[in-house]
């Protein structure tokens, strides 16, 4: 059963244009889905809809049976959908790295005890525990996000959702927050939801969604999706770097399978060739 699911979803800022168009999807508790899409394709209106923070003009959203249509169900779905945005700067409430990861159950009133104990939790599952006492703004771009990613965590959301989280962010910053991503999603069962232009952070998804001009356009397995590849770049995408790297060797004469998308399989793709040779 789909934990999160938006049944002919559409939705506009004014009348004149639809961010999203009549968009259905399910995702299912446990999965790593990927959504991506050129700028402006309605990517992060659709994480706005999965917790409540604008409503479907059409159609429902539903998040673990609650809908978000009912005013009082609200309540609920955030508890169990927690968004981490761009700039974790805007997310950073506090001096001190532990006030900021108590902010959100303060406010959910939940007990003094269990917020130590919520705390411990989510600075454990993003590797900060050590910076407990620190404060963000001392922090770097990835360590002020896995401290942002934390303070959602701190909140027990069984869906996390991530809207261009490495965006502002160096490389070294992004292996960062992407290496905890994982984690928590195969460590924690945390449900993973990641919104993205960069086309590497994709190849570990269970399934990618491409979104077009407000509208689904493809669906299916990293490797299904990106063997589509001139459909791709026609939707202003680009490819993994090691699927570009694989179509550069193959123009200079060098065969390599289709459906090369991590390093891993390239250089085994390569040292499988070069036993050959």
């Amino acid at each position: 059963m789909a934990i999160l699911s938006l049944e002919n979803v559409s939705f506009s800022y004014d009348k004149h244009s639809n961010a999203v168009k009549d968009v259905s999807l399910s995702v299912e508790k446990g999965e790593y889905v990927a959504i991506i899409g050129h700028n402006g394709s309605g990517k992060s209106t659709l994480a706005k809809l999965f917790n409540g923070l604008v409503l479907p003009d059409k159609g429902s959203v539903i998040v673990d049976g609650f809908s978000t249509l009912n005013k009082k169900e609200v309540f609920e779905i955030r508890k169990r959908v927690g968004v981490v945005f761009q700039n974790p700067d805007n997310q950073l409430v506090a001096s001190i790295v532990e006030d900021d990861v108590a902010f959100g159950p303060e406010n959910l009133g939940i007990k003094r005890e269990e917020i130590g104990q919520r705390i411990e939790f989510a600075l454990s599952a993003v590797g900060m525990e050590k910076f407990r006492h620190s404060s963000p703004t001392r922090l770097s771009g990835g360590q002020k996000q896995r401290i942002a990613i934390a303070g959602v965590l701190a909140l027990k959301p069984q869906i996390l959702v991530l809207d261009e989280s490495t965006a502002m962010l160096d490389p070294q910053g992004r292996k960062e927050v992407l290496e905890v991503i994982k984690k928590l999603n195969q460590d924690n069962g945390v449900t993973v939801i990641t919104i993205t232009h960069y086309m590497d952070e994709v190849v570990d998804a269970d399934k990618v969604y491409v979104i077009n001009d407000g509208k689904i356009a493809l669906c299916g397995t990293p490797q299904e999706i990106f063997n589509q590849k001139e459909v791709i770049k026609g939707f202003g995408l680009e490819l993994p770097l090691c699927a570009e790297i694989r179509d550069k060797l193959a123009r200079q004469g060098v065969i390599l399978p289709d459906g090369i998308l991590t390093k891993e399989r390239l250089a085994e793709e390569l040292c499988a060739l070069k036993r050959k040779s």
